[in-house]
């Protein structure tokens, strides 16, 4: 573990709610001053920091006196809009104390569904990496909808590690690490100290399919492990409560869960493509396109393709799909989905005919499609 994230220049680090704040009432202002002075000591030593940081609605649930967290989306909003001024002030509050300044990035799955834009947040925060600047994310909750969320921070901090290419993921929360089973239910569970990020056995034991231990916490957690290891990223799963967790976890200390990778850095543009997570549809694929897709690495053509699902545009994002409904690899697509349905189970040299035009015999390229 500790040549793993001993080696990292730069990391993204993600805290929770309950290593923010007090027990849900507004922020601990402590907390953040602790979590400031580490970071410091990392930039110090000449390593780049990105910080995905929860908080802000229960600060603005604080700050407009509610008691109990609203259900009402358009309230939650406004109390996370409220609260990420204190979220901001504090930050940059406790880095300045140390010589730093902090930045606020707020996401949404458009910024990073986008090319554009997606190219744009990574220049922007590679560019405040650059000027000594500690970027603090989080997801915007003020526009977000239920569509577009990312769903937690843990999934929010895998895309930002990805999209940085960032060497090492730290998230911090309140358990020790991943553990064989839950450790509530069973004392004697054993702490994971290592293992391959995307093992299936992981998202058992954390809560996935199969498991009898609630879906929710450490399996988000597992799922955004394997998300950093398509660009090469190790996590690191372990306790926020770990007096100085940055600082020794940087200095070789084996603290909490390793998740390692033996996959190689993907292209930028494929992992663009492999971080959406919404698709706009799904084509069906026979066993025979599987196979060549999996294990010749050639394009997509509509011959090897059952049934096509969903309203897609032409050069949008379409997940493939084998005949047991696992996902293997999504792509931009080259047809929209009522010229899809025309030509699937055709061979290539048909397209014109049935069309009336070629635009390209395949419909994903290779180029633009990433195995999962």
């Amino acid at each position: 573990m500790g040549s793993v994230v001993a080696r990292a220049r730069r990391l993204v680090v993600k805290v929770g709610s309950s290593l923010v704040t007090n027990d849900g009432r507004g922020l601990d202002h402590d907390a953040l001053a602790r979590w400031a002075e580490q970071i410091a000591r990392l930039r110090r030593d000449g390593r780049q920091v990105a910080l995905v940081s929860s908080g802000a609605i229960a600060e603005g649930l604080q700050r407009l006196g509610w008691r109990r967290r609203p259900h009402a989306l358009h309230e939650l909003q406004a109390a996370a809009a409220v609260g990420q001024m204190g979220l901001v002030q504090a930050y940059e509050s406790c880095f300045r104390t140390y010589g730093l300044h902090a930045a606020q990035i707020l996401l949404t799955h458009d910024d990073l569904a986008d090319r554009k834009r997606y190219l744009n947040a990574r220049s922007t925060l590679l560019t405040l990496l650059a000027l000594n600047v500690v970027p603090v994310i989080n997801e915007n909750d003020t526009v977000v909808t239920d569509e577009i969320k990312f769903g937690d921070n843990d999934t929010l901090a895998a895309l930002v590690t990805n999209l940085i290419e960032a060497e090492c993921l730290i998230i911090l929360t309140d358990q020790q690490g991943l553990f064989e089973a839950d450790p509530r239910q069973h004392p004697e569970a054993r702490l994971i100290g290592e293992a391959r990020a995307g093992d299936p056995a992981l998202e058992r034991m954390a809560g996935g399919v199969g498991s009898a231990i609630a879906k929710g916490g450490m399996l988000t957690k597992v799922l955004a492990a394997k998300r950093a290891a398509r660009s090469g990223a190790a996590t690191v799963i372990a306790s926020g409560h770990e007096p100085d967790v940055l600082v020794r976890l940087a200095a070789g200390e084996r603290i909490g869960t390793l998740l390692i990778t033996e996959q190689a850095p993907i292209t930028a543009r494929k992992q663009w493509l492999a971080d959406h997570l919404q698709v706009r549809g799904r084509l069906m694929l026979d066993a025979g396109a599987v196979k060549v897709l999996l294990e010749q690495g050639k394009s997509l053509l509509p011959i090897g393709v059952v049934d096509a699902v969903g309203d897609f545009d032409r050069g949008e994002v379409v997940a493939c799909i084998a005949p047991d409904g696992r996902e293997v690899a999504r792509g931009l697509v080259n047809y929209n989905a009522e010229e899809t349905r025309k030509i699937l189970r055709r061979p290539s040299h048909e397209i014109e005919a049935i069309l009336g035009y070629v635009d390209e015999p395949e419909l994903i390229h290779r180029d633009n499609l990433v195995l999962l």
